[in-house]
């Protein structure tokens, strides 16, 4: 079983990878620093409400699959079973895509390619399989070493860049806030935006992985809460804190920020590199390439997980809900580490472009799952209130309520727009028709997707919306005593106030 630290590191190793180290380049470059900042600090936000609602609900009801059961419980099975799909195909196919970069990484140091990259995907894949098949205990704590150091590098990092910041170092430069003026902090104007907040939305998914933990932890009453909290406030310090920083020193037109296919450029070994350090480069990329291992390990985490719980649900082959007694669904691992030899298709352009096209099928899938998470909290606190149920008798309450949810639900409406619009207009928007038209099918070809496998498993399945007083509140729920609730609650407020900030947020 997991505790409250090891299964927040779960969620901090998957979301802590490509989009934190390698995607803020473009994104820098797109947007300037100014929109970086303003569009992280607004997913933040938006991310606040549904971890809070997903704590409530997972305290509440720690069942496996977490979300995928929540929204076949309070909304319908039809939509469960569309999300479900949808988000258990997000992880399948980021599989090859981390396996693929690691090479990239790779490259830096064997400029020759003295190594084939095929043998390193193989050897990265097989260390992905054993982390996996280790119990659930051991896989959290290798995560937990893993995430510790990503978190710390990134601290150093924030600390070294202060130091450049200011003048520290080779030639002992003053930056102050110099590429806020020029080149400026605000790029593209509204396209800059909306590619931006776009962005963000995409890199900061995984913070919801805290949630599919819950049955896996030893007490999830006392250490969901704990673990909701203390994940969103790592991983939104990380990004925030250390993406401010790179658009204090790296200039937002800076082309290397650009990359290619064929070498992506990490903004933090390039604000170390225009300090003119040497060696702390090679060191950060080193820490880039095991925190890439780290997210392969989590995807076959994720989608093993959520097939496990599509299978219990009847929505997936039953096989694939099997789980040994070392808590390993096997046949789900193996389909998941089966598909990252995918990666191996760098070598054919034929099979790249099938890889794009089942990417773009999962494009919008952490989208739909936080706006399914907001809205399975409001129904099910509809049908508390309905059933005769007060919130004094759930084991923990968000403080953000019913309201903080309809505020998710709004903030992931605004996301989908902003994603259409930047399908439509993007900023690097090409002028040939057919290209044009690929681009935008690639950007919006999951909401199809989503509507066409929710109206088949309406008809299919023959699942109405459940009513408020049919919701099942009892499979699942940890029943606890309102009077051994009221009396913990007594106990913690008998605390100090930093007491009980230090313990929820420490």
């Amino acid at each position: 079983m997991l505790t409250s630290t090891l299964a927040q590191q779960i969620a901090i190793g998957a979301n802590m990878g490509t989009g934190l180290f390698i995607g803020s380049a473009k994104a820098l470059y797109n947007g300037g620093p100014g929109w970086v900042l303003v569009d992280l600090i607004l997913v933040a936000a938006l991310l606040f409400f549904v971890v809070m609602a997903l704590g409530e609900l997972a305290t509440t009801f720690p069942v496996s699959g977490s979300f995928v059961t929540y929204t076949s419980r309070f909304i319908d099975p039809s939509w469960g079973l569309a999300m479900g799909w949808c988000y258990w195909l997000q992880w399948f196919v980021a599989l090859p895509i981390q396996l693929t970069v690691s090479t990239i990484i790779i490259s830096k140091w064997d400029v020759n390619n003295i190594v084939p990259a095929g043998v390193w995907i193989t050897l990265f894949l097989l260390i992905t399989a054993m982390i996996n098949f280790f119990g659930i205990r051991l896989y959290g704590q290798i995560n937990y070493y893993m995430s510790m150091i990503k978190v710390t590098a990134v601290a150093f990092f924030v600390v070294l860049a202060i130091a450049i910041d200011v003048g520290a170092g080779p030639g002992n430069h003053y930056r102050g806030a110099k590429t806020w003026h020029d080149p400026g902090a605000f790029k593209n104007g509204m396209k800059g935006f909306c590619d931006l907040l776009v962005t963000a939305a995409f890199s900061l998914a995984g913070t919801e992985l805290i949630g599919l933990t819950a049955a896996e932890t030893a007490n999830p009453r006392k250490e969901v809460p704990k673990a909701t909290v203390q994940v969103f406030s790592k991983i939104v310090a990380c990004y925030i804190i250390s993406l401010f920083m790179i658009g204090l020193i790296v200039p937002s037109d800076d082309k290397r920020l650009t990359g290619d296919a064929e070498a992506p450029v990490s903004p933090f070994v390039l604000a170390i590199e225009l300090a003119g350090l040497k060696v702390l480069p090679h060191i950060f990329n080193a820490i880039i390439l095991m925190s890439l291992i780290s997210v392969s390990s989590s995807c076959v985490y994720a989608s093993s997980r959520t097939l496990v719980a599509l299978a219990q649900l009847g929505q997936a082959p039953k096989i694939f809900g099997k789980i040994d007694s070392m808590g390993r669904p096997i046949p789900a691992i193996l389909l998941a580490i089966s598909f990252g030899t995918f990666a191996f298709s760098q070598y054919a352009s034929s099979a790249q472009d099938i890889f794009d096209w089942l990417l773009a099928l999962s494009g919008l899938s952490s989208i739909f799952t936080w706006t399914s998470v907001c809205y399975a909290h409001v129904r099910f606190r509809q049908a508390w209130k309905r059933q005769g149920h007060r919130l004094e008798e759930l084991p923990w309450k968000t403080p953000t309520g019913m309201i903080g949810s309809i505020v998710g639900i709004a903030m992931n409406a605004v996301v989908m727009l902003a994603h259409f619009y930047t399908a439509v207009w993007p900023i690097d928007e090409p002028h040939d028709g057919s290209a044009r038209a690929k681009a935008f099918f690639q950007a919006y070809l999951a909401a199809p997707v989503f509507l066409t496998l929710y109206a088949i498993a309406r008809i299919v399945l023959r699942s109405p919306h459940v009513e408020l007083q049919n919701i099942d509140l009892q499979t699942g729920r940890r029943q606890i005593s309102i009077e051994e609730l009221a009396a913990e609650r007594q106990a913690d407020l008998a605390k100090p106030v930093w007491r009980r900030a230090y313990e929820l947020c420490c």
